[in-house]
Order: C-alpha cells, then structure tokens, then sequence
C-alpha cells in the first residue's frame, strides 16, 4: 500500500492518503516562521495502524526543513513529540514547552 502526505496549502492542512484514499490530516496556522499544528483526525476504519504517527513525524519533518519553529495545539502532536524529544522537542520553541508539558 502506498501512503502519501500532502500539504494543501489552500485548505490549511496535511492530508495523509493510502492508495489514493483519504486517510486523515492535521489542520494548521502558518505564520511568517512558525506553524501552529491544531488537530489530527485519523478515519476510523484506519486508527491504529500508525497513521497518524506517519503524518505527524512527515509534518515535523516538513517543518524543520522549511525552517519553522512548532506549536503544538493539537494533543496528539504533543504526545507525538513527547515521545521522541530527541528528534523533535527542538522546533517547540523554549519558551512555550512548558505550556505543552514538554521538556520540563
């Protein structure tokens, strides 16, 4: 099965696809040098396979590419990130992890 996430910019959101079926996304604000990650929905008929993990870690990785720091709203993300500080706990910016519970 192949699975893709896209940005679609225009409706403010990632979309995770799986052979070319909608899937799920995570809605987003974007400012000039920061991304405000605000909820994830992952379809029933496909929870608990990981999908949501391969969306979120691909929007991380996204963001650190394109420079933006995160702010995660979305409780998922959070958990997300809490999971593996190491790879991601960064691109929250110092300042606001603790509003989240991250990082200390």
């Amino acid at each position: 099965m192949a699975t893709t996430v896209t940005d679609d910019r225009d409706r403010r959101r990632y979309e995770i696809t799986e052979d070319g079926e909608p899937v799920g996304f995570v809605s987003y604000r974007l400012g000039s040098d920061v991304i405000d990650l605000i909820h994830t929905e992952i379809d029933a008929d496909h929870s608990g396979r990981g999908m949501a993990g391969v969306l979120i870690r691909t929007v991380l990785d996204d963001a650190r590419a394109r420079g933006l720091a995160v702010v995660p709203h979305c409780p998922y993300v959070v958990k997300f990130i809490g999971e593996h500080p190491d790879e991601y706990l960064d691109l929250v910016p110092e300042d606001r992890r603790r509003e989240f519970g991250l990082g200390g």
